[in-house]
């Protein structure tokens, strides 16, 4: 919010969960007054009972990304979720699926799947993990549904950009490394959001979850507590576990990116903010 204030730009949500409306207090959504001083996209896209894919956040996001750029207004991609932010500055590419024909195709036996990717692409060892049947599966499901085998697509430019970490659009990443305190600060940030009222949210929501958003960490764990299945406590605990766990694929997933510059974790929101800018600077990126 500090930078995005000086720089008079507005906010692009990569977090998965905050597209769901009414999924407020769980998501750490910014606040109605945030959102009125600083504009915020990809919140509140859609209700809970709807399935919001990668896909459409990258068609929803590019659009946004595209609109501010011809306005020249300075675009902040912020949050969670690694691979919907690779969507957006990436050249990734989502395959069409079929519901009847994976469920044919998850039928074969291991085995059977593999001889049939190997008959279509000899060469699909190379580029697809055959001891993983839900990757075999997925591969001969887009073969089927486009004709192109694991070896076209990864030969295509666009995923040897996606493996160089080659960007469609000019970018400065920067990391905000989570430090040894990640538990300690998990479990506040959680107590926090059950004196806020995430209980009784997630009960007003339990009936409406689709099952995208009712994998959602915190909500997963809290729907057996409003349905008498588990205690407070059991859900607090596992809540807390899950989300620490997720915190630290999350971190595992942004490292690999060789082109955000980390910045050690501070409790002072405003050391971070001016390590930020300074990073921000150094990259020629100073409005």
């Amino acid at each position: 919010m500090a930078i995005a204030r000086e720089a008079g730009a507005e906010i692009l949500s990569v977090d998965s969960m905050q597209v769901y409306r009414g999924m407020d207090i769980g998501t750490a959504k910014p606040t109605p007054a945030e959102r009125a001083e600083v504009s915020h996209h990809l919140v509140d896209l859609a209700d809970p009972e709807e399935v919001v894919t990668v896909a459409d956040v990258q068609s929803h996001g590019r659009r946004v990304i595209e609109q501010l750029g011809s306005a020249e207004t300075p675009v902040l991609i912020v949050g969670g979720s690694g691979l919907h932010f690779r969507a957006l500055v990436d050249p990734l590419e989502f395959p069409p699926s079929d519901a009847a024909l994976r469920q044919r195709l998850e039928s074969l036996g291991d085995d059977e799947a593999v001889a049939a990717l190997l008959r279509a692409d000899a060469a699909a060892g190379e580029v697809v993990d055959l001891a993983n049947p839900r990757r075999v599966t997925r591969a001969l499901e887009i073969h089927e549904l486009t004709g192109r085998t694991p070896s076209d697509r990864a030969a295509r430019p666009e995923a040897a950009a996606v493996r160089s970490y080659t960007p469609l659009v000019p970018l400065v990443a920067v990391g905000l490394d989570p430090g040894g305190a990640l538990r300690h600060r998990v479990t506040n940030r959680f107590d926090r959001m059950l004196e806020a009222g995430l209980v009784d949210e997630v009960a007003g929501l339990a009936d409406r979850l689709g099952s995208t958003a009712r994998n959602a960490v915190g909500y997963r764990q809290l729907v057996p507590v409003v349905a008498g299945e588990w205690t407070l406590d059991e859900g607090r605990r596992r809540s807390i576990d899950a989300t620490t766990a997720l915190s630290r694929r999350q971190r595992t997933f942004f490292r690999r990116d060789p082109r955000i510059r980390w910045i050690e974790w501070d409790d002072d929101v405003t050391a971070l903010t001016r390590s930020a800018r300074t990073v921000f600077e150094e990259a020629g990126w100073t409005s």
